[in-house]
């Protein structure tokens, strides 16, 4: 749902960029809608005319059970025995994981992230299932998702060689405190994360060269005022 609908939303935003930049999007949304209906599907048909057997098989766990023997009959009363909005603990969907900010870079790695959690998950449900027709809707989004995965990495890619690598790239330097721009700062116990080649060399922007920073120290606040009626120091 958040890519069905994202897809559709985040091009809107983009204002005065080519119309095939645009395309690439709302084709993708539209075969987003098609999985959702997928799997709405299958969870009907998973519904519909289950053995006995099977269903006395589920019920021997406790919250599987619960649902059979309508303590919560949710899915029967709402939605006729269907799919329902909602992710795997009740939780509705809503607009609010929709990701449309109008900076296209940006969109675009929320758009990978989605679609490599996705994979992951899909992957998940491949593991637990038997049913052989669910493996092979899941070997299809499962390829799906691949191309999707490469689709962004591409036009990322494409979009970081135009126009950098750091979102938004239009602000200006005297904004920022640039002593800082590529300082891995460490706060923690330890210094193994110094190894990484986030620590050291060029960066990835090409702007800049990484350096390491350990910070340490203990932080020092004055004692609250007493009109707040705060915790007095216990060394007193």
């Amino acid at each position: 749902m958040r890519q069905a609908l994202g897809l559709n939303f985040e091009p809107k935003y983009w204002r005065g960029l080519a119309l095939n930049l645009k395309t690439n999007l709302f084709y993708s949304g539209a075969e987003e809608l098609g999985h959702v209906e997928m799997i709405a599907t299958m969870i009907a048909r998973l519904l519909d005319d289950a053995p006995i057997n099977e269903q006395e098989k589920a019920a021997e766990d406790p919250v599987i059970g619960s649902i059979m023997g309508r303590m919560n009959p949710h899915h029967a009363i709402i939605s006729g025995i269907g799919a329902m909005p909602e992710n795997s603990t009740g939780v509705p969907w809503n607009a609010g994981y929709i990701v449309a900010s109008g900076n296209m870079l940006a969109d675009f790695r929320a758009n990978l992230n989605a679609e490599s959690q996705g994979r992951l998950q899909v992957a998940r449900l491949y593991e637990i299932t038997d049913d052989p027709g669910v493996k092979d809707m899941l070997s299809f989004l499962l390829a799906r998702d691949t191309m999707h995965q490469n689709q962004w990495i591409a036009a990322i890619k494409e979009l970081e060689e135009k126009r950098g690598t750091t979102v938004p790239s239009t602000v200006p330097s005297d904004w920022e405190a640039t002593d800082f721009s590529y300082s891995l700062m460490n706060f923690s116990e330890g210094e193994e994360s110094k190894k990484g080649s986030w620590a050291s060399g060029k960066t990835p922007d090409g702007n800049g060269e990484f350096d390491y920073v350990k910070h340490g120290g203990k932080q020092e606040l004055k004692p609250a005022p007493s009109y707040v009626h705060g915790t007095p120091p216990l060394d007193e």
